[in-house]
Parts: structure tokens; C-alpha cells; sequence
């Protein structure tokens, strides 16, 4: 039986009624939704009611898209090696408008103006991660949850992925970074911000990630092969990575009591990279470049092949966005 009820400058409508569902268990179907006038109201319970009759009920609940999210996050992302990422993505998305609409109201227009407005506030770049995140979210919804009939998303046009990075980290940069981080080469890094500074030079001699760096235990480095092995990488697979002359230096420079080799945090290594680089007065420049700068590197002395098992890359086209020679520099190797 549907109830209206003012509320604010509108009425809510209400339908709750006893359905059976597919498999003739008897439940209570419940709906609601603010309309503008009360004859919309009464106009809506009746499409309601007629549907529920005939046996065309939806079976989109009485949430938002907020909460649809949270579900994801809580059940989804949980289980994934990336859910602390996504669960601060998620966090950062519950403060947006879009978050309160209602599921049975969520369109296309919702998500369009969404990404209009993200755009303005982020990179394009963050507006794909956050697109990939949500998506996956929907679809879940309709296949798994049966919360919606149909991905919204589905033809919103997607924003065009940003052009490839050409920026490269020079030696000057390097130099400047190392003295704001305080690291030496000739002496033990004992402090925190010391040893991201040989994280770094880690980094541009492995190709390794952030993450797999603080990651790197003992246990796993063989120092007689000069091979450190990844049990677990962001793509989900083991991998062994070959260590340099210079990567050996920095093992044994860090070397101390403790499991971890670095005993970093990645989250130590963001924020004191960070800062070091606006002491340093460098500027559009990421930790995460040095795995490019590793990448370039390497393409010199290795075969694509072999640069692919070292950096990690199961499809070899990837590799075209980490290396970042330039023409001029290729044009003097020919």
C-alpha cells in the first residue's frame, strides 16, 4: 500500500508490499522516492503498484550510490592487495554529490556530470583510476548483488587517456634529492629520510616499485646470484630481479637488524620523497619515475625480452610508456 508524506519542499512516496520472489519466497518489497508535487506522488505509487501486480517489480533497493560503494568496499576491495588504495578513493568519492543519489534514480547523466566535474579538480589520469574503480563496482552490483538492471556507466564517454609522461629524473636532480634527504654515499643511512634516499637509487638500478621495495626481506635476497625475488607484485605474480654492482652497494649500506631491508613504509617514502623534492626545488617529478628512469636505463644494455622479465611487464606494449630516451639521445646511438 503506498503512503505520501510531506517532506520539505516535496512528498515522499512510499510503497511497501508483500511479493513473492523467484524462487516463491514471500518478502517485503519496499520503495520510496521524493516527488515534487503530491499528484507525482500518487502518479508514481500507481506505476508502482501496477507493476507490483503484474509481477514487474524492481529489485533495485532503497540505497545510494555511496552506500553501494561502501558494500564494494567492505566486500570487494577488502580481499584485494590494493584495498587500502581503493579504500581511500572510495572515502574521497563519499563526499561527493554523486554519492546520495538514490540507485533506482542513478543515470547517465549523474556519472557525466561527475567526471565534468572531476576533471576540473584532477588530473585525467585520477579521473580513469577512479572510472576503473567504479565501473568494476557497477558491475558487481548488477551481476552479483542484482542491486541494478544495467551498468549506468556504460556509454558515458570516458575521458581519453593523457599522453605518456616524457619526463626523465637528471643526474643534477638526483644529486639535489640525495643532499635534501640527507643520504651519503660513504656512510650508513640510519634515519628514515636517509634511507628513502637509497630507496630511490634502489630504484633506479631495479625497476622496482615502491611497494616491492619495502617489501623486500632478506629472506629474498640471494647477494652470491645477485638476484632479489618478489614472491608477490602489483600484477600478481612472483618475479626475480638481477641486482647491479651499484644495487649490491646500496643493500649493504642498509643493511641492519631488522627483516626488512629497507625497513621503510610506502607511505614514509610518498611523503619524505615529497618533501625532499620541494626542498630541492624540483617540480612535476614522482617517485614512481625512477621505475621509468630504471626502465630507459636498462633498454640499453638488454634485449626487450629480457627488460620485460626484469621490470615485471606481461604485455611488452606497457613498456612503451616507461621509456622515455629521447630523440636526440637515440639519434647519437646511430
Amino acid at each position: 500500500m503506498g503512503t505520501i508524506r510531506k517532506k520539505g519542499s516535496g512528498y515522499e512516496a512510499s510503497v511497501a508490499r508483500k511479493i513473492k520472489t523467484a524462487t516463491g519466497q514471500t518478502t517485503t518489497f519496499r520503495k520510496s522516492k521524493t516527488c515534487r508535487t503530491k499528484a507525482e506522488a500518487n502518479m508514481w505509487i500507481a506505476e508502482i503498484e501496477k507493476n507490483l501486480i503484474n509481477g514487474k517489480h524492481n529489485s533495485t533497493p532503497d540505497k545510494t550510490f555511496g552506500e553501494l560503494m561502501e558494500k564494494y568496499r567492505n566486500e570487494v576491495s577488502s580481499t584485494k592487495r590494493g584495498g587500502e588504495w581503493e579504500a581511500r578513493r572510495i572515502r574521497k568519492l563519499s563526499q561527493d554529490n554523486i554519492s546520495h543519489i538514490k540507485l533506482e534514480e542513478l543515470n547517465q547523466t549523474h556519472f557525466a556530470v561527475w567526471r565534468d566535474r572531476r576533471l576540473k579538480e584532477v588530473t585525467t589520469a585520477t579521473v580513469l583510476r577512479d572510472w576503473n574503480l567504479v565501473s568494476h563496482a557497477l558491475n558487481v552490483a548488477v551481476k552479483e548483488w542484482k542491486w541494478l538492471p544495467e551498468n549506468p556507466l556504460k556509454g558515458v564517454r570516458k575521458p581519453k587517456q593523457p599522453q605518456a609522461r616524457e619526463r626523465r629524473i637528471t643526474e643534477d636532480e638526483i644529486d639535489r634529492l640525495l643532499l635534501a634527504l640527507g643520504y651519503d654515499y660513504l656512510a650508513p643511512p640510519k634515519t628514515i629520510t636517509s634511507r628513502v634516499g637509497a630507496a630511490m637509487l634502489f630504484a633506479i638500478e631495479t625497476a622496482m616499485r615502491a611497494g616491492e621495495i619495502v617489501s623486500l626481506n632478506w629472506d629474498n635476497v640471494d647477494l652470491d646470484k645477485r638476484v632479489a625475488t618478489l614472491p608477490m607484485t602489483k600484477n600478481g605474480f612472483a618475479r626475480d630481479v638481477p641486482l647491479s654492482v651499484e644495487a649490491i652497494r646500496i643493500i649493504n649500506q642498509v643493511r641492519m637488524d631488522t627483516a626488512s631491508v629497507f625497513n621503510l613504509r610506502t607511505s614514509q617514502i610518498d611523503s619524505l620523497f615529497r618533501k625532499a623534492k620541494k626542498r630541492a626545488l624540483i617540480d612535476d617529478l614522482h617517485f614512481h619515475d625512477t621505475r621509468a628512469e630504471a626502465i630507459t636505463r636498462l633498454a640499453k644494455k638488454v634485449d626487450i625480452l629480457t627488460l620485460a622479465r626484469i621490470s615485471g611487464h606481461r604485455d611488452m606494449r606497457m613498456l612503451q610508456i616507461y621509456y622515455r630516451e629521447s630523440i636526440e639521445d637515440i639519434a647519437k646511438r646511430i
